[in-house]
């Protein structure tokens, strides 16, 4: 028997353009990897959780990390980075720049962390998706 190149495999790697569009847009704006992918439940689901967990996160008067001097946080300014522009906006606002004053805030932090991280996996999500390793 002879073997059959994988000719389709090539001409469909080379059709694929620039797969990392879906992660970077994604990681920029929560949801938009799987909106470029026009998988627009999961986009909005992502879109829509992951805003909102930003948004009660600065509600309950979370703190967003500015500068990392010990492992935690280094951690946190890696979590809270993950949220691509909602981050950087914030910042530019001055949003969570008070200091943490009661429990309530500590949460809100936390609650700021989580929807970055999980941006984070959405966005993996999407390029996964992209080059075909999901479906």
């Amino acid at each position: 028997m002879a073997t059959t190149p994988n000719k389709p495999a090539a001409a469909k790697k080379s059709s694929q353009g620039f797969v990392y569009l879906p992660l970077i847009a994604g990681w920029l704006v929560p949801g938009a990897g799987h909106f470029l992918l026009r998988k627009w439940i999961r986009g909005t689901l992502i879109a829509v959780s992951i805003i909102a967990m930003f948004a009660i996160g600065l509600a309950m008067q979370g703190q967003l990390y500015t500068s990392a001097q010990d492992i935690l946080g280094v951690l946190g300014m890696a979590g809270d980075l993950g949220s691509g522009l909602l981050y950087f906006v914030g910042r530019a606002l001055g949003l969570g720049a008070q200091p943490v004053q009661t429990t309530v805030a500590d949460y809100g932090k936390v609650f700021i962390v989580v929807a970055g991280l999980l941006n984070i996996i959405a966005a993996v999500d999407a390029h996964n998706l992209r080059t075909g390793r999901k479906s």
